[in-house]
């Protein structure tokens, strides 16, 4: 709950800026008090009036008010509230924070407050992955600011892809982990989930089975626990976990990327069914049968992030926990893979089909570790995922 919590919420302008009056809404329930402030842009979407009514506050929307600023200056403004949230965060607004500057109300309170911030950016797709904006978003990451969202999906342009402002729901899942004080409370955990797609064709690809359900699970609770969860997953099933920053990516080589981007961390849950292999060529168009030829597929080795990151040296996360989901003599294998990666953890799993877990709601562990394994009882995914995150809060404390 966020009873006597105080948001300060910076409205951005963009289309997206009416969610934010739903977003009031859950803060207001949730027992929050929200303090709106709204750019001048963001008044092309959505009115002061409506905004003010739902937080039942004056919304501030002037630098050089005489009459605020002999009430709270914008100095004091920035620095009474307990988390200070920018949504939508536009390209222009990321692209002020980085860079530092103050030319209106927003940028300057964002400036000069010593509060934690928070974005949920908003923008076209194109936008959201110009170098600019990525670079960007690098920067504010490194000082420090939780991000939430973006989510995939169609524009008001009409565009489809990543860029959409997470839902509300989401946001306040956010904001309830960044004022909660959890064990993890502090801590950026990373976790990487699903299949990936590797392409032999515009129309075929090879994959491994993860429907990245126990991912999903995983990032939860760590999320539960206070962590900044940064959830890298491939073309999975399960419904991405709200409250974390989701990076979206399809092949091997996309996840390599997309994990390195999200480092540093304080701990990796390496969880994906990383293709091992893929089409060292890919065809740019579909192959064709000819005669009943067999096409001839020539296959090159993927990376190994799991054994990249346990064996990086400076910057290697304190804990590394991977994944093995094996057919036969478990334990052996996964012990083999823990000493061959050199990751700390392993979490083992016997997928064969008549135990019904590849796909299941339940799944049957072995966590093994430098001490020895543990046998854990067939349970729910979201009750292995408590219990690994309960675990990897102790081990990192």
């Amino acid at each position: 709950m966020l009873a006597g919590k105080r948001i300060l919420l910076i409205i951005g302008g963009g289309i997206a800026a009416y969610k934010c009056l739903e977003l009031i809404r859950l803060l207001r329930g949730q027992g929050a008090s929200v303090t709106p402030v709204m750019t001048r842009a963001a008044e092309e979407f959505v009115t002061p009036l409506s905004v003010s009514a739902l937080a039942g506050e004056v919304v501030h929307r002037d630098l050089f008010d005489l009459t605020k600023e002999a009430e709270m200056g914008h100095i004091q403004l920035s620095r009474v509230a307990d988390l200070v949230v920018v949504a939508p965060a536009t390209a222009d607004l990321m692209a002020k924070m980085a860079q530092g500057l103050a030319s209106d109300l927003a940028s300057t309170l964002l400036m000069a407050t010593d509060t934690p911030v928070m974005i949920a950016p908003a923008m076209n797709v194109r936008m959201w992955e110009h170098p600019a904006t990525q670079r960007n978003l690098a920067v504010l990451q490194g000082d420090g600011v939780r991000v939430v969202g973006p989510d995939v999906g169609d524009m008001a342009c009409g565009e489809h892809g990543p860029g959409r402002m997470a839902e509300p729901a989401a946001v306040l899942a956010a904001i309830d982990t960044a004022l909660g004080d959890g064990p993890l409370k502090g801590r950026r955990v990373l976790v990487t989930s699903g299949p990936t797609h590797e392409p032999i064709d515009p129309v075929r690809y090879i994959a491994n089975r993860s429907s990245g359900a126990q991912g999903t699970a995983i990032a939860e609770a760590l999320r539960d626990l206070g962590a900044e969860v940064v959830f890298v997953t491939g073309p999975a099933d399960a419904a991405r976990p709200a409250g974390v920053q989701v990076v979206e990516v399809e092949t091997a080589r996309e996840m390599r990327e997309a994990v390195h981007a999200a480092l540093p961390v304080a701990a990796g849950v390496f969880a994906a069914a990383v293709a091992d292999w893929r089409v060292a060529t890919a065809s740019g168009s579909k192959i064709k049968k000819v005669n009943g030829a067999l096409p001839v597929l020539e296959f090159a080795e993927n990376p190994d992030i799991l054994a990249e990151v346990s064996q990086m040296g400076a910057g290697r996360p304190a804990l590394v926990v991977g994944f093995a989901a094996e057919t036969d003599d478990v334990e052996r294998h996964a012990t083999a893979k823990r000493q061959r990666k050199g990751c700390d953890w392993i979490v083992a799993n016997d997928v064969s089909p008549e135990t019904g877990i590849m796909g299941g709601s339940e799944n049957a562990v072995l966590l093994i570790t430098a001490d020895g394994t543990e046998t854990w009882p067939r349970a729910a995914k979201a009750e292995v995922a408590r219990r690994l995150a309960a675990r990897m809060a102790e081990a990192l404390r």
